[in-house]
């Protein structure tokens, strides 16, 4: 399978972005400043997703940046492409006061 390539920005961040289309079964490159390592996509990534860096329970707080960016809404693997169906926002939710930071 080809490399393919995505950033992590910050070392919270529990996903990257990935810089290009990226196939199910690819071996992803994911870089932190001068860090590399591999995640082997689960799905389909199309360029600007973002793929899980950890397997990420229900509940739990997702990290793009360096700030949380919303909610899973679903259990996430390492390796799966989170979007609206698995990633909940949290941003400006009134329901959730005090639950999310």
């Amino acid at each position: 399978m080809a490399f393919e390539g995505a950033i992590k920005i910050d070392g919270i961040d529990n996903i990257a972005v990935c810089l290009e289309d990226v196939k199910a079964g690819a071996s992803v490159e994911v870089r932190l400043g001068q860090e590399t390592w591999q995640v082997t996509a689960n799905q389909d990534v199309p360029f600007g997703f973002k793929i899980a860096l950890t397997d990420i329970s229900k509940g739990e707080q997702i990290h793009k940046y360096g700030e949380s960016i919303g909610i899973a809404s679903a259990h996430i693997k390492l390796g799966d492409m989170v979007h609206v169906h698995n990633l909940e926002g949290s941003k400006g939710r009134g329901d959730l006061e005090g639950l999310v930071q």
